[in-house]
């Protein structure tokens, strides 16, 4: 509700602006989209509510699974500690993007006597009220609630994206788990291992992970898409906001608060990229693992078994971005090329 109500503010700002003022309503419409972004990926996550929970029985059952086994339980708990850390960074960046964006809002009021009535100053969030905000009290308690409910979109953005991480580095740890077993299966040196851990095992324990690949695939490939389409419009909103405003008096205000964004956005879009380039080269390598095992040193029957999982690994997983096409590094560098683009249109145009 509060989103909501955010949205419509905002969006009413950029609908009625003046437009004498270009630059701020670039910056207006930058982050009413960046909110409408978190109001589109919590629909999403809502409506899959269903294929999450699956995904949380998932992962319940590979930890309870491997309590018994040390040498998975230190596999998984490495990937576990690798993704509390970028759990924290994520949510560290996004936080000070927040701070630092509503710091340089309130430094442009502090620094221009024309902006220290109350009328006239300049809200952290653009938004169209139906009433004027005429004395110091109405101006502090709205901007207290700004900052409350950008905290909050930053937050939530930001979870939204650890989750990914979350999900991506625990398929990392059942695929090194699978690629541990190959090894082991058809060693020579380790016989009690190898008679513990059959071609059959493998061949479940491949399927699970392509499930799971296949449940997370299902629930952010819409979000990824959306990711992908605005947050295209805002970086080349954005970077149009601090081109423009260089040869100002407050230039170093407007950098403060923009660059921050700016570059938050980019990371929004290349840890997307970024988790389904590195989904699709560690699906590769269970193909690798599998023929660089010694599967000819078993019955030809066996063998056959673990062919298939050489083949079926050919077959990469990955995330799509709306079920049209992969999301690769090469498509991060296709969104920031396209942002220049229209950056520069909007440069000549202004």
């Amino acid at each position: 509700m509060a989103l909501g109500t955010a949205q419509i503010s905002q969006y009413g700002f950029v609908i009625y602006n003046k437009r004498d003022n270009f630059p701020e309503l670039m910056d207006g419409f930058s982050s009413a989209l960046a909110s409408t972004l978190l109001f589109a990926k919590l629909i999403i996550l809502w409506v899959n509510q269903r294929k999450f929970s699956d995904i949380l029985r998932i992962m319940t059952a590979d930890w309870q699974g491997h309590t018994s086994n040390q040498r998975n339980m230190s596999i998984m708990m490495k990937t576990a500690f690798l993704a509390r850390r970028m759990s924290r960074i994520i949510i560290f960046i996004n936080v000070s993007t927040v701070l630092l964006y509503c710091l340089g809002v309130l430094a442009a009021n502090a620094s221009n006597p024309e902006k220290w009535e109350p009328c006239n100053r300049e809200l952290i969030l653009k938004m169209k009220f139906p009433f004027e905000i005429s004395t110091h009290p109405i101006y502090v308690a709205i901007t207290v609630v700004q900052i409350i409910l950008l905290l909050c979109i930053g937050c939530g953005n930001g979870f939204v994206n650890t989750l990914l991480i979350n999900l991506i580095l625990h398929i990392d740890g059942q695929i090194d788990i699978l690629q541990d077993w190959m090894k082991r299966a058809f060693s020579r040196k380790e016989s009690k291992s190898s008679n513990e851990i059959t071609p059959q095992l493998l061949i479940t324990k491949h399927q699970q992970i392509i499930m799971f690949s296949a449940s997370i695939e299902n629930i952010y490939s819409y979000i990824a898409f959306m990711i992908l389409l605005s947050d295209t419009v805002i970086i080349c909103l954005i970077g149009f906001v601090i081109a423009v405003s260089l040869d100002k008096p407050n230039a170093a205000v407007i950098v403060v608060k923009s660059f921050m964004f700016y570059l938050t956005m980019n990371l929004d879009v290349f840890t997307y990229c970024y988790a389904g380039e590195y989904l699709s080269t560690k699906s590769k390598m269970i193909g690798d693992a599998a023929y660089d095992s010694l599967w000819y040193n078993i019955a030809p029957k066996s063998s056959r078994i673990v062919l298939l999982v050489v083949l079926r690994s050919q077959k990469r997983l990955t995330i799509t971005c709306g079920k049209i096409m992969d999301l690769t590094l090469e498509r991060f560098t296709s969104v920031v090329k396209a942002s220049a683009s229209y950056m520069s249109v909007l440069l000549a145009m202004y």
